[in-house]
């Protein structure tokens, strides 16, 4: 009673490690499972850092699409308006004297003044023919230098409010055009004083 042959005592023993096979391979299972689990976890991470970094590199074309919209505006008014102002400021300075061309004129006058003057004439006569209408041929001329400097000066001043809205004029050709206004209105000041013998009036002969 209650004794167990050989046999039966084997196919216990044989049969008690299947056991721990089972166990082995739910381990396993598990395992496989897990880092199923993972490689999914770090192809949604890699998705997700993939997403940011496309939105970043969006955002940074949006910033500079931006940038280059702000900055287009800020355009040269161009060369030909500096050139110009330029011309106004030295048209200013001839009109202060006359320049070369007012000497020849002057002294073309006096030629012919001297040609077209009796030795009979006046005293007072013959000072303006041979230095009142020369020094006031000096004076036309200078005066017509100086109006051609203001209204250069004046077109180079104006000239944005007539052009494209998105051209600034650079200030240093706002500069040089102020300049060769003011040096207009001076020099035609001067001009309009000395043809009128307002200053250095020919000397009187009484």
């Amino acid at each position: 009673m209650g004794t167990k042959t050989q046999d039966e005592i084997a196919a216990e023993a044989a049969a008690k490690p299947a056991e721990p096979e089972a166990a082995d391979t739910k381990d396993a299972t598990k395992a496989d499972v897990t880092k199923a689990d993972a490689v999914k976890v770090d192809k949604t991470a890699t998705t997700d850092d993939a997403a940011e970094v496309d939105d970043v590199d969006d955002d940074a074309d949006i910033d500079d699409l931006v940038v280059v919209e702000e900055v287009a505006p800020a355009r040269s008014a161009g060369v030909f308006q500096g050139a110009a102002a330029v011309v106004s400021a030295a048209l200013g300075v001839i009109g202060l004297s006359g320049g070369w061309l007012g000497t020849v004129a002057a002294a073309r006058s006096n030629i012919v003044g001297q040609l077209e003057t009796k030795q009979s004439a006046s005293v007072a006569d013959q000072i303006q023919a041979l230095y009142g209408d020369s020094w006031q041929v000096t004076a036309l001329i200078a005066g017509a230098f100086a109006v051609a400097a203001l209204v250069v000066g004046i077109v180079v001043l104006v000239r944005p409010a007539f052009g494209s809205p998105d051209q600034v004029q650079a200030p240093w050709i706002k500069s040089v055009a102020w300049a060769g206004v003011a040096l207009g209105v001076i020099g035609l000041l001067l001009a309009i004083a000395k043809y009128s013998d307002l200053i250095y009036g020919l000397p009187s002969t009484s």
